[in-house]
């Protein structure tokens, strides 16, 4: 496989633009002949009756959270002809719930030149999984030319799960979606405030942290999914229910409508860092996020970024970067050249991946 000549079939369930999708385009903006292959779509319902929707919603549901009966099999089965037709020389396969371990085998020995590549932003070794959900996966790990981890501590799991070769891939930003845009006033009214957290609902502490922001005062705004339950629940934020979910450009606005964007790092996850790491200073919002040794070696506390270890060092920091525009401004400049320098976006992840697959193809 010679350099700048590489056929790619992007592979996946393909919901959200940061996915797969974005690692598709990169690889085309690198000059690459890419594919797609989508498994979302094979669980949508069309049936036209309200009682045929109702049990063909379920039973694609079904299907879909056990990764069991007809529709895995048909995904499988077609999976295995998109690469017989595209004939890829690599098949970048991002978070495979649903390929099964004997599918990788057929493709292998039917293309035994095409690299197949594994990579999972989820950490499928943790503990609060259902079993189900990653069973599929793991029984492949061993069958994948090289395995990307999210996460440090996920390159060791997958060397004893059996993996040929690991590399860590970092998630990424996208400069197209992520990027310093100045709000109208009309836009101000649903975006602007002190502090924004985007993001999922996880039982850590973060409920009462926000809590405790909104408690001395400061404007928040709260987006994201599984919140409706707690805040419903909050004497403090109840107000902010429905909490709803922003992507796209009204994301993009409601971290740039922020003196101030929170990270909170999944512990479902195991996580040491998050996307939002990267999605966060490159719209020229500062970052504060809970703190880790992993983050600290990608940006400089209190210069380029900054982290919180208790309740008290987030309001004391809060309170600094609202009343304190020039440091503010210092942070957040200084958070977006550093991303900038170190190259944290798509394009330079999926030219990385690429410098791996030709090294693997060398030695090999």
């Amino acid at each position: 496989m010679a350099r700048g000549d590489v056929k790619i079939l992007v592979a996946g369930e393909w919901r959200f633009e940061i996915y797969e999708q974005a690692a598709f385009q990169a690889f085309k903006t690198l000059c690459h002949e890419a594919y797609r292959f989508s498994w979302h779509e094979y669980f949508k319902s069309s049936s036209d009756s309200s009682l045929s929707f109702f049990v063909e919603t379920f039973y694609k549901k079904f299907q879909n959270k056990f990764m069991i009966g007809p529709i895995i099999r048909a995904i499988n089965s077609d999976f295995i002809k998109a690469v017989n037709e595209y004939q890829p020389n690599l098949v970048y396969l991002y978070r495979g719930t649903h390929i099964k371990r004997n599918t990788l085998r057929a493709i292998k020995r039917n293309f035994p030149r095409t690299i197949l590549l594994g990579y999972n932003n989820d950490d499928p070794f943790a503990e609060g999984y259902p079993h189900w959900l990653w069973r599929h996966f793991l029984a492949s790990i061993p069958e994948y030319d090289i395995v990307l981890a999210y996460r440090h501590r996920n390159i060791t799991d997958f060397m004893c799960a059996g993996a040929k070769q690991v590399h860590l891939l970092r998630s990424w930003f996208i400069k197209e979606l992520h990027h310093p845009v100045t709000l109208t006033l009309e836009e101000q009214k649903i975006f602007g405030c002190d502090v924004v957290f985007v993001g999922h609902y996880e039982p850590d502490g973060r409920l009462e942290l926000l809590e405790e922001i909104v408690k001395n005062g400061f404007r928040l705004r709260l987006f994201g999914t599984g919140w409706d339950t707690v805040v419903r629940k909050s004497r403090i934020l109840s107000n902010f229910y429905p909490v709803e979910a922003v992507r796209g450009n009204d994301y993009n606005k409601a971290l740039s409508g922020a003196k101030v964007a929170l990270c909170f790092l999944s512990k479902l996850n195991r996580d040491t860092y998050t996307r939002r790491c990267f999605e966060i200073p490159a719209t020229k919002t500062v970052l504060l996020s809970e703190y880790s040794d992993d983050l600290a070696t990608l940006y400089q506390e209190g210069i380029e970024a900054d982290f919180f270890r208790t309740k008290e060092e987030l309001i004391q920091k809060v309170k600094r970067y609202v009343e304190d525009d020039r440091f503010r401004q210092s942070v957040a400049e200084g958070g977006y050249c550093r991303l900038m320098r170190d190259g944290h976006d798509v394009v330079s992840r999926m030219k990385q991946v690429l410098e791996w697959v030709y090294q693997f193809k060398s030695d090999n």
